[in-house]
Parts: C-alpha cells; sequence; structure tokens
C-alpha cells in the first residue's frame, strides 16, 4: 500500500470495512460514513474499471456511466500502473481481469 496513505485511521477503516458481513451491513455503513455523491462516484469508478478491462472504448463508457474522460483516465492508469487492487476485487467476484 501506499506509505502516503497508511497510518492508523486508514487501518481503522479497513478493518471496519473487513467486519462488516453482507452488502446490507455495507449500505448501512457506508451511508453513514460517505455522502451519496461520493459513494456514487466510487460505484462508477468500479464500473468503469469493469468495462476497461472488458475494452470497452472511452465513449462507450462515457455514454453507459456518465464518466469524464478525466475519471476514465485515471482508473486506466490505475488499472495499468495501479496495486492490481481492481483486478484483486474481480477475481474475486467471478469476473475476467486482463491477469484472466
Amino acid at each position: 500500500m501506499n506509505g502516503k496513505l497508511q497510518d492508523e485511521n486508514m487501518d481503522s477503516l479497513f478493518q471496519a470495512i473487513l467486519s462488516l458481513k453482507d452488502s446490507s451491513e455495507c449500505y448501512r455503513f457506508f451511508e453513514d460514513l460517505c455522502t451519496v455523491p461520493e459513494l456514487k462516484a466510487m460505484a462508477q469508478r468500479l464500473a468503469v474499471a469493469e468495462m476497461l478491462t472488458e475494452k470497452l472504448i472511452y465513449t462507450d463508457i462515457v455514454a453507459k456511466t456518465g464518466a469524464s474522460t478525466a475519471t476514465i483516465s485515471r482508473v486506466a492508469r490505475a488499472l495499468n500502473y495501479g496495486s492490481d487492487g481492481y483486478n484483486l476485487v474481480f477475481e474475486r467476484m467471478g469476473k475476467k481481469t486482463k491477469n484472466s
């Protein structure tokens, strides 16, 4: 993990997330933790990442998600040069990734 992010508060946040048992608990926790726009932005980035792994082009992704090309580029950069977090999650969810 990026050393600039890792601290006691982040560790506590991730432990809280890992303690959640199902999507109902996730909804409850994240509704309390985040604003609606923050949640929608995270969900949008995940959708963009999935579409990029499916090799959709930017214009199709913009049309389907409403994401800006800057957001799509940022997600693409994370997929190509990041920590493989998206790919880890997609593999565990049974979705194909660049490494599948």
